[in-house]
């Protein structure tokens, strides 16, 4: 029997190169969108050819309707994938309310939702597991981007708090906190600056989202049937 996965955020770079392994591998997938329709749909389309079954979901994760209506599609769900996210630059003197409240939903309060919402089928599921995309700045703090660091660093906290509530009942739960990755999210920067930060990762390059799509397939796979409350930093060496 085919196992189903819900990402979030599937129509981002790290979302979308996740979606198209696990179905490379055998997954039916639930993909969550908000706002990049195309690359949703293109998506879906590509999951399709693989003889796979692909699930599309729009909703916007600072709205709790929208989080109800992933939590109605998702409910067969073996492996959930928290892949969406959304960052802000700047000192924290110049962050909004508005912005530290979307932040907050976005990355903490949505999943936290989802979580409590799904695992009952979750229980129902050999193998069952929970996956993060968090950040190295969840690990480390960085300057500019210190609501942003906060709420990943919160994901990394409720993630091994959970991982030790669900334990007993073998539901997996785990965390990825990648460094500088090759996404629209790091375009931001100017080739100039992209330059400087390759310069300081011991491995001299960003990661590919493919690299990170690699982890959170194994972390939801049987060999990964051990490992559970465990940040996995995928950095290149950078703040080892």
């Amino acid at each position: 029997m085919k196992m189903t996965a819900l990402i979030t955020g599937a129509s981002g770079g790290i979302g979308r190169a996740i979606a198209l392994k696990m179905a490379a591998s055998g997954w039916n997938i639930i993909l969550h969108y908000s706002r990049n329709e195309g690359t949703a749909f293109d998506t879906a389309e590509a999951i399709r050819h693989t003889g796979q079954e692909a699930t599309l979901v729009q909703a916007d994760l600072t709205d709790r309707e929208g989080v109800q209506r992933i939590i109605n599609a998702s409910k067969s769900a073996a492996a959930i994938i928290f892949s969406a996210g959304m960052n802000q630059y700047g000192m924290l003197q110049d962050v909004s309310d508005e912005e530290m409240e979307a932040l907050w939903l976005v990355h903490v309060k949505a999943p936290m939702i989802l979580s409590r919402e799904l695992i009952p089928g979750l229980l129902t599921k050999r193998g069952a597991s929970i996956t993060f995309i968090s950040s190295i700045w969840g690990e480390t703090g960085a300057s500019c981007e210190s609501v942003y660091s906060a709420v990943k660093g919160a994901q990394i906290a409720f993630a091994k708090a959970l991982a030790k509530e669900l334990g007993p009942s073998g539901i997996r739960v785990n965390t990825i906190a990648p460094g500088a990755v090759d996404t629209p999210m790091n375009d931001q920067f100017s080739g100039e600056e992209r330059e400087e930060i390759a310069a300081d990762i011991p491995l001299g390059r960003f990661a590919l989202p493919d690299e990170i799509a690699a982890a959170a397939l194994f972390l939801t796979s049987n060999e990964a049937g051990y490992i559970t409350g465990h940040t996995l930093s995928i950095n290149g060496g950078w703040y080892a």
